[in-house]
């Protein structure tokens, strides 16, 4: 049986900025691109290394769209104490929505953890 993951409270996400960027491709039915811009604060003793994520993005019209994988734009960033992890990736939606989700990580000693993305609004102009 795999060990259990235990929320980590210091390791904290900031949403740092959401941008509408129209000028982006997008795929049909989804026109509407958000570039977001995310770090990923270590206040804890122990170096994290950060392994996968979690996206849930749920539009106003019901559609939920769910987004897991391995590392964070294609990287297991270590993240060591006192320190951040930033990055920018983007989502694509067809009608206003809220983003939300989480990272799962691994401390030095082993011990599996996760900390929570706080909900962000993407709404169309």
């Amino acid at each position: 049986m795999a060990d259990p993951i235990h929320e980590f409270p210091e390791l904290r996400v900031s949403v740092d900025d959401v941008v509408y960027m129209p000028g982006l491709e997008t795929p049909p039915g989804k026109p509407h691109p958000f570039v977001y811009f995310i770090s990923i604060h270590n206040r804890s003793q122990s170096p994290v290394t950060i392994l996968a994520r979690k996206w849930v993005v749920r539009e106003q019209d019901g559609e939920t769209t769910v987004v897991e994988g391995a590392g964070v734009v294609g990287q297991t960033p270590i993240i060591p104490p006192g320190q951040h992890f930033s990055y920018n990736s983007y989502h694509v939606v067809a009608h206003a929505a809220v983003a939300t989700g989480a990272f799962f990580g691994e401390t030095a000693d082993g011990t599996r953890v996760f900390t929570r993305i706080p909900e962000f609004q993407l709404n169309p102009p």
